[in-house]
């Protein structure tokens, strides 16, 4: 089905548009991407409205995402893995998340641990897409650590017992995302902007 959805997608843009190869593999890249988070968010989605979790799953990648835009992170080297992955985290996660007390201490201690991993490690880049602008990797480290802390403030502070462990959830996927040792789990290379020489 992706094949002949980048199959007919790059036809017609040829058809409609003089573009080069290098240019080609640029849109395909987008394309492969689109068609994984359509289908992705289609699989996700359905599963969590039969679960009866689609709120929570809705917060979760909410959460998740307002550190992912700025801290980045690692991409699955296959779709079929990307989708596994991401389905099992954003069901598992807020059903679990229903369920259990996750004890003060334990969120505050989860807490500054999780802020000085977010403001070691992020942002995260990828072979693909290198973070070789310094003053961009400064400003988006700043960002992701500030979100952090508040999101950890939030999760400490709400009286919210499910929305307070869906935050605490949201930010160790991002801890986990970026961490060098999954980069080095997954066979991939870490901090790629290093091979540019430009700082």
């Amino acid at each position: 089905m992706k094949q002949k959805f980048l199959s007919f997608s790059l036809n017609l843009i040829k058809q409609n548009k003089d573009v080069d190869d290098i240019k080609l593999d640029e849109i395909r890249y987008g394309l492969e991407g689109l068609y994984l988070l359509i289908t992705k968010t289609i699989i996700i989605f359905s599963i969590s409205i039969i679960l009866n979790i689609f709120y929570e799953m809705l917060l979760l990648l909410l959460f998740f995402n307002i550190l992912r835009i700025t801290g980045y992170g690692l991409h699955a080297s296959k779709s079929w893995i990307c989708l596994l992955s991401s389905t099992s985290m954003f069901i598992i996660l807020p059903f679990v998340s229903k369920v259990i007390i996750i004890p003060i201490y334990l969120k505050i201690l989860l807490g500054i641990i999780f802020i000085i991993l977010i403001y070691k490690n992020t942002p995260a880049d990828t072979k693909k897409r290198p973070l070789i602008n310094k003053e961009k990797r400064l400003k988006d480290n700043f960002i992701t650590t500030i979100n952090c802390i508040i999101m950890v403030y939030f999760s400490v502070f709400t009286n919210n017992q499910m929305i307070s462990n869906l935050l605490i959830f949201g930010i160790m996927i991002e801890v986990i995302l970026t961490s060098p040792l999954t980069y080095k789990l997954f066979n991939l290379s870490y901090n790629n902007y290093l091979t540019y020489n430009l700082d």
